[in-house]
């Protein structure tokens, strides 16, 4: 992580701890005093186990029932954990690590990435700029009197938006590799690029000259390449994954350099490799409980008082310039409608960043320490409210259809095209390693009339190399399934797709049109199957379960 000199105690390292601890108002909520013979560690993973699982239950995300948990614990005092912080930057180092992995590089050059993130700042800096400035004229709670400069600055920490928060949404909706995926991971990617840039420039301190060695990672990749052949597919595999991130993060670290850069350099170096997914599935539980840490840290980054919640509150309204930024700009570079809004609610959200920014500002003595606790309320209520968006994301585009579609342009972008199929009537969605198996099985009996969809253009790209008709498209585009009604050629969808939630999407697009062919889906739990069968599908197999059929029937057959 970067570091910021000037810091001071008081609240969580992961936020820099430049924060001076401040005395808790009276009145405020009763402590509760057990809580002090508790274990923290116990305490905070109770919390977190019991409010993720409350905010599953009424539909959001667990990491909503994080945020609320550490609210709760940080009003209560328990906002100094070296437990958490670890928990935090081992997330964020896993985060970016995996980020990497699933990175294409040229995806950064397309001015859909570099060109709208450029534009979105100022923008955003600019109406940032101004709401804060007529806020300050008010007279209101933190902003009265705050000089012109300190505005800018604040408005430029508020541009940008949480890596950790997106690829959390883009993950649980299967979308990482999708063009809205891409496209919003670019635009992360270029955000932290500007924020290390920004944080290097404000802090004086340059790169150590030793950082030019860094380019020889580039030589050894082959020797990266060679190691992940050969550590197999066990334990082996995780220890090396965490010794390339960890060891990444520490290489930048030592060159002065943001070390989550150096995770994230290291991923995209074995990213082609065969075994980058893998080992991309094999971190993930790792990934996610780490990350339990960050959004704990957030939510107990700092003491509640009414001035502070007030202000942030009134900070929260301004992401909707942000989403209304990002919507309308990559529109405006030949994106259609529906990628566009996608893409812009995982961007719909404050960020991290925002708070070492602001944690800069604090040691140079430009702002008061209570800005960066109004900030981390409102990154936890952007995040509640993003949370709340992106799980209603493809409903909203549907409902507004008309309305979105007024905006995009008529120019299509090769991979932004509504997905044509020709005249199949059977199409295996999905072309992992489920649905690659089922293509196989299904050639020789439908030939030309078979074809193959996935949202990702490396796999796409290498079933057609190896003769397969395969096409790249998103499954849950509710324009081609729209097609599908208008033509009614299909009669047989097969779903071997890697998250539930997508296959259930698909499910709703297929129940819209009345499809009236055969629908089959995959399911690797039990309580899956009673929720697709609900939904609409005609079949469907246990992954797990039908494995294990199939492998005791090869037994008494052989």
């Amino acid at each position: 992580m970067v570091e910021v000199p000037g810091s001071n105690p008081g609240v969580p390292t992961r936020f820099q701890s430049i924060v001076m601890e401040q005395d808790r108002p009276a009145g405020g909520v009763v402590e509760f005093q057990w809580i002090s013979s508790v274990p923290q560690e116990l305490v905070w993973v109770s919390a977190s186990f019991v409010f993720g699982t409350l905010a599953r239950a009424v539909g959001l995300p667990a990491l909503v029932g994080f945020l609320l948990a550490g609210f709760l614990l940080g009003d209560q005092g328990q906002t100094e954990n070296a437990f958490l912080d670890e928990l935090a930057n081992l997330g964020i180092i896993l985060l970016l690590f995996s980020v990497g992995l699933k990175l294409d590089l040229k995806t950064l050059f397309r001015p859909q990435v570099w060109a709208v993130t450029g534009l979105h700042v100022l923008l955003v800096v600019a109406l940032c700029s101004l709401t804060l400035y007529a806020l300050s004229l008010l007279g209101l709670a933190m902003f009265a009197d705050l000089p012109p400069l300190n505005i800018l600055l604040v408005a430029f920490a508020l541009s940008f938006s949480s890596t950790v928060f997106a690829v959390k949404v883009l993950e649980e909706r299967g979308e990482m590799t999708s063009l809205q995926g891409r496209i919003a991971i670019g635009v992360l990617i270029m955000q932290d690029l500007l924020a290390v840039v920004f944080l290097v420039l404000s802090a004086g301190k340059l790169p150590s000259p030793w950082a030019i060695f860094l380019g020889l990672l580039i030589p050894l990749r082959p020797l990266m390449m060679v190691v992940l052949n050969r550590v197999g597919h066990g334990e082996l595999l995780v220890l090396y994954g965490f010794l390339l991130a960890l060891g990444g993060a520490a290489l930048f670290e030592a060159v002065q350099l943001k070390g989550d850069l150096g995770a994230l350099c290291l991923g995209v170096l074995i990213a082609s490799h065969p075994k980058s997914d893998e080992l991309a599935k094999t971190m993930l539980g790792f990934k996610d409980l780490f990350l339990m840490g960050f959004f704990l840290s957030v939510g107990a980054s700092g003491a509640l008082t009414g001035e502070v919640v007030f202000t942030g509150l009134l900070l929260v309204p301004l992401i909707v310039l942000k989403s209304a930024g990002f919507f309308g700009l990559l529109t405006l570079f030949s994106l259609r409608a529906r990628t566009s809004l996608l893409a812009s609610f995982s961007l719909t959200n404050f960020s991290e960043f925002g708070l070492i920014v602001l944690a800069l500002g604090v040691s140079r003595g430009w702002l008061d320490a209570q800005w960066l606790v109004s900030l981390s309320v409102a990154l936890a209520m952007s995040f509640v409210l993003a949370a709340v968006l992106n799980t209603r994301a493809h409903s909203i585009y549907r409902r507004y259809n008309r309305f979105w579609t007024r905006w995009q342009r008529s120019v299509r972008l090769p991979d932004d095209r509504p997905l044509q199929i020709g005249g199949a009537s059977v199409a295996v969605v999905g072309m992992g390693g489920i649905g690659a198996s089922a293509f196989e099985g299904l050639r020789s009996s439908f030939g030309a009339d078979l074809v193959g969809i996935d949202f990702d253009p490396v796999t796409v790209a290498n079933h057609q190399h190896a003769g397969r008709a395969v096409v790249l498209g998103d499954p849950t585009d509710e324009d081609f399934w729209e097609h599908v009604q208008a033509g009614h050629q299909l009669q047989l969808v097969i779903l071997a797709l890697p998250k539930v939630a997508l296959t259930l999407e698909v499910l709703q697009h297929l129940s819209d049109i009345e499809f009236p062919g055969r629908i089959a889906v995959t399911a690797k739990f039990a309580e899956e199957e009673t929720v697709l069968e609900a939904a609409g599908a005609d079949i469907v197999f246990n992954v797990y379960a039908e494995s294990g059929a199939g492998f005791a029937a090869r037994i008494k057959s052989g």
